[in-house]
């Protein structure tokens, strides 16, 4: 089962287009992603990332409840998100 999990762009490393990286921040865990197919997004924006590649931007509340659901099934620490 593939899955995509929402996380926040919290600094962009590389913005040129072919080559565009940012920091994403999933819980407390912050990790560089590919931004190829998302070079519009903005730092607070968040994105679903999925084997290191940021696929889309995500609504800040459909993230929630995303991570909210991930939660509650118990998956949150094997996807890298923090409990509250």
């Amino acid at each position: 089962m593939c899955l995509a999990v929402p996380g926040k762009v919290v600094a962009w490393i590389e913005q040129d287009p072919l080559f565009a990286m940012a920091s994403v921040e999933f819980g407390a865990m912050r990790r560089a992603v590919s931004m190829a197919c998302t070079p519009d997004v903005e730092v607070g924006d968040y994105v679903l990332v999925h084997a290191g590649i940021a696929i889309s931007r995500i609504d800040p509340d459909e993230a929630a409840r995303v991570l909210a659901m991930l939660r509650d099934l118990g998956l949150d620490e094997s996807v890298g998100v923090a409990s509250d």
